[in-house]
């Protein structure tokens, strides 16, 4: 079996293990690391150990033989087969049927990461970094292939659309979960193309809050999503992992309640009750609403402070005051957000799920919620609130006058109008916040997912020479990782150390900012028919600039398999159903 020309350019290493032992005692560390390189070469594994950067190895595994390999090969391949991903039984002569079925680089790094990682009791190493007895294991991930990354970088710059051959390359290269996302954001942009054409017509001759757009919109939503759900069943069939999250290995940390035996085969599984499990979810109960109320009520707060502000403050600073409540949301929405995601986190874990996708699909049921909140929140209260109550709501603003009181000249630019008559609602407010969310949040999040970190980890080397040579100048610093390379090995161990730096990658982040964007279009849209050609703008520059993210900006993500993009199907269904009821409102109001 020829090697691939990522591991020629790798030097035959498929995966590098970062081992830190500064913060843990030295005989503990010591014996650690020797158990685990035992645990490696007990599952075929061989390891060569360099230096890493502050007080770490690099332990560099590969298969120690490829007669290995073609059994761990044939024993996946058997297990796809018996659980129903592969119609025929797989030869006994693994070298001919790889022949006829070519091993590609995913299913080669997916196989080595399960013997690295799973537990002993199903033929693994049972390595699990930064977890129980492998804390000291930082991190696990495969190398690069710079040169392929170049030129994957390079082509997709110069075309327009994906092609299917192109999806074969991701899916090959990186996994079936990572080449689902690809496929769906490629499928959502070329669907754009109709709502994209038909929303300018609309905004050049139907102007806003037109009913023919409305319906039309909603019924391409509804023809996406069950389009969408034919693909998906499509590329999990041409990709051969139909029916793949079957045969998941359990989590680490799931703790059964007991043991049976399995009648037919005899064997030990580990099980938790269905009942138990139900009860503890019920938890999500209380915690949505709380969700609701503390998310609801820091935003409608900003909400009152922003249109007191603009709309009834006439002191000095206006222009400047009337950023506050932005400045207010920034800064304390990230950190409630955060605590309610940890927490969230936390309830995932006590559901105590078998599995990692069953574990992701409830712990993304519970993302969303709170990206639903702080993503949609503000337009419902703009169109649903101020705008037909305004003049209601608005005389008693004056309870965050306290936020701009001591600007004021005197009491009487902080006065709120007494009657509702003496209020004029601002009609532009609604479209100009669709504009901001539609337009310029997705530039600033493409700023924040690619310059920003890029600038950012640009910086941090640039300070990290500067202080290391200030440091040499000054005498008695500590000889760098790279002092004791060999001269073969010094370029390659340099990209070694630097990807070890990187952050690592979580696809469902890039999926949950495709189905929010999906949703501002169908609930919104009507308010501003320009919105799938912001989209359709933005999505073909996300297709590129999330290649170069992962290629650059990120440790190579682990190939896991999928059969679909997970819960956020079910996201799209909900927010198209709910779409088609909150556009018929808008129109009726407007």
């Amino acid at each position: 079996m020829a090697k691939s020309h990522a591991m020629q350019s790798n030097l035959g290493v498929d995966y590098v293990i970062v081992y830190r032992f500064a913060t843990t005692d030295k005989t503990k560390a010591e014996n650690r690391f020797e158990e685990l390189v035992h645990r490696l070469a007990s599952v075929g594994l061989a390891t060569e150990v360099r230096n890493g950067e502050n007080h770490s190895l690099l332990i560099f595994c590969g298969v120690a033989s490829e007669k290995h390999m073609f059994g761990e090969v044939y024993r996946s391949r058997v297990k796809d087969w018996i659980h129903g991903v592969r119609s025929a039984e797989p030869s006994r002569d693994t070298q001919q049927t790889l022949e006829q079925d070519p091993m590609v680089e995913s299913e080669r790094l997916r196989i080595i990461y399960q013997l690295i990682t799973n537990p002993e009791s199903v033929g693994g190493a049972g390595i699990t970094p930064k977890k129980g007895e492998w804390e000291n294991v930082e991190s696990l991930f495969a190398l690069h292939d710079h040169v392929y990354n170049k030129q994957w970088i390079m082509k997709w710059s110069t075309q327009w659309l994906l092609t299917p051959e192109d999806l074969d390359d991701i899916r090959n290269r990186l996994g079936e979960k990572i080449g689902f996302y690809f496929a769906f954001t490629q499928s959502y942009f070329t669907f754009l193309l109709f709502p994209a054409a038909f929303g300018f017509l609309a905004w050049a001759f139907l102007g806003y809050f037109s009913s023919i757009y409305a319906v039309v919109c909603s019924l391409w939503c509804v023809v996406f999503t069950e389009y969408w759900k034919h693909q998906e069943h499509d590329l999990a069939l041409r990709w051969g992992v139909r029916g793949v999250s079957s045969i998941e290995a359990p989590r680490h940390e799931f703790k059964p309640a007991k043991e049976i035996t399995d009648p037919i085969t005899g064997e030990k599984q580990a099980t938790f009750p269905a009942v138990e499990r139900l009860q503890r979810q019920l938890l999500q109960v209380p915690f949505t609403i709380a969700a609701v109320l503390m998310l609801g009520t820091m935003i409608a707060t900003c909400f009152g402070i922003e249109i007191f502000i603009s709309e009834i403050y006439s002191g000095p600073l206006k222009s400047v005051l009337v950023f506050l409540p932005t400045v207010l949301l920034t800064t304390g929405l990230p950190l409630l957000t955060g605590i309610l995601t940890t927490f969230a986190t936390k309830l995932n874990d006590f559901e105590n799920f078998e599995t990692e996708s069953q574990y992701e699909r409830a712990l993304t049921r519970k993302i969303f919620v709170l990206n639903f909140i702080t993503s949609y929140l503000p337009v419902f209260l703009t169109a649903f609130v101020y705008v037909p109550f305004g003049s209601l709501i608005v005389p008693y603003l004056d309870v965050f006058s306290l936020t701009v009181k001591p600007f004021a000249e005197n009491e009487k630019q902080l006065q709120a109008p007494k009657l509702p008559s003496q209020f004029t609602i601002n009609p532009a407010r609604l479209r100009k916040q669709v504009i901001y969310f539609t337009v310029t949040a997705q530039i600033v999040n493409f700023a924040m997912e690619v310059i920003v970190p890029y600038t950012k980890r640009q910086g941090f080397i640039k300070i990290k020479q500067i202080q290391s040579a200030r440091a040499q100048k000054a005498g008695g610093i500590a000889p760098s990782a790279a002092a004791e390379d060999v001269p073969e090995e010094k370029e390659f161990l340099a990209r070694v150390r630097s990807e070890a730096e990187l952050d690592v990658y979580n696809v469902y982040d890039d999926l949950r900012e495709m189905v929010v964007q999906y949703g501002y279009l169908a609930l919104f849209s009507v308010i501003w028919p320009l919105v799938p050609v912001s989209f359709l703008i933005n999505n073909w520059v996300e297709l590129r600039a999330d290649a170069i993210k992962i290629c650059v900006e990120m440790q190579r993500p682990t190939p896991w398999r999928a059969d679909t993009i997970g819960p956020w199907l079910d996201a799209l269904s909900f927010q198209s159903w709910l779409g088609s009821i909150t556009m018929s409102a808008l129109v009726y109001l407007f």
